[in-house]
C-alpha cells in the first residue's frame, strides 16, 4: 500500500512514533473524512475483503464502506505506520433487544501500554479509541462508555447504559468476515438492505443523506430536508462526502421527498 496516499486521503501525517496521541488523531481523522456508507448495494457493487479491493476503494476511488472495509483498511494503514493490530469479531445488539450473528460486526484492538479499542466502521460511535481493561466511564463526545464483562471472556461496549456490541477476544483474520459481509449485502434480514445511507461526523456534530434527506446536526440541534432531485442528491455527496457518483443509488428516487 501506499501509505502517503493513504494519509492524504484523511488528511493526517505519517507519525513519528505509533503512541496513544497519534493513535487519537489518525482515528478522528479518519472518521471525519470517510464515511459510513452502503452505497455500493445501490449501485450494483459487491464488499470485497482482499486487501488491494479495500485499498482501491477507500483511497483509490475515495469511498466509504461498512465495517468490515473501514476497520479493515484502516487496520492496513495503522499496521503500516507502527502499530500492533487484532481484528476482532463482535455482535450488534439489535433494536429489538437481541444480539445479531457472530461476525456481525469487525473492530480493532491496538496494543500500546495497555490494549484499546479503535472502531471507524460503526456510524455513532467513540471518537477516540476506549481502554479495553478498564469498567471506568470514558468519555467521548459520542457518549459515556464503560467495557464490561460478558460471558466466555466476551466484552460488551455500552454507551449511555445501552450496550452497543459485545466482543469476542480471540484475534480474526479478514477472511473470516466474508461469510457476513455477502449477509450483510443480499439479506432483506440485514439493516443494510432497508435503504442507502451514508453519514460522518463533524467537527461539531454529524451529517448523514439516508434515502432522499439530508440531515445536519450541529450542537445537538438537527435540521433535515428533503433533496429534490437527483440533481441535488449527487450534489449533497459531493459537497458533504466528496463523493462524485455518477448516478444516484438506485433506491433512491426522488418520491422519497414526499
Amino acid at each position: 500500500m501506499d501509505v502517503e496516499d493513504y494519509l492524504h486521503r484523511i488528511g493526517a501525517v505519517r507519525p513519528p512514533v505509533p503512541d496513544l496521541a497519534a493513535l487519537r488523531e489518525l482515528q478522528r481523522r479518519h472518521l471525519e473524512s470517510v464515511p459510513f456508507e452502503n452505497l455500493g448495494f445501490y449501485l450494483g457493487e459487491q464488499i470485497e475483503l482482499a486487501e488491494p479491493a479495500l485499498l482501491d476503494k477507500i483511497v483509490g476511488r475515495r469511498r466509504g464502506g461498512l465495517c468490515y472495509e473501514l476497520n479493515g483498511a484502516f487496520a492496513l494503514l495503522l499496521r503500516e505506520v507502527g502499530f500492533d493490530v487484532q481484528l476482532l469479531a463482535g455482535r450488534v445488539m439489535r433494536r429489538e433487544g437481541f444480539f445479531g450473528p457472530p461476525f456481525d460486526h469487525l473492530a480493532l484492538r491496538v496494543e500500546l501500554d495497555e490494549p484499546w479499542l479503535v472502531d471507524v466502521g460503526f456510524g455513532r460511535f467513540s471518537l477516540a479509541p476506549l481502554r479495553l481493561a478498564t469498567t471506568d466511564v470514558q468519555l467521548d463526545p459520542g457518549g459515556r462508555f464503560t467495557v464490561e464483562p460478558a460471558p466466555h471472556g466476551d466484552v460488551d461496549v455500552v454507551c449511555d447504559g445501552a450496550i452497543v456490541y459485545r466482543l469476542e477476544p480471540r484475534p480474526r483474520e479478514l477472511d473470516d468476515f466474508a461469510a457476513m459481509a455477502w449477509f450483510h449485502e443480499t439479506s432483506p434480514a440485514s439493516p443494510f438492505t432497508q435503504g442507502p445511507t451514508c453519514s460522518r461526523p463533524t467537527a461539531d456534530g454529524r451529517v448523514t443523506i439516508t434515502g432522499a434527506r439530508l440531515i445536519e446536526t450541529t450542537g445537538g440541534e438537527r435540521v433535515e430536508r428533503a433533496l429534490e432531485s437527483d440533481a441535488a442528491i449527487l450534489e449533497a455527496y459531493r459537497e458533504h462526502f466528496g463523493l462524485r457518483l455518477d448516478r444516484i443509488p438506485s433506491f433512491v428516487t426522488t418520491l422519497d421527498c414526499n
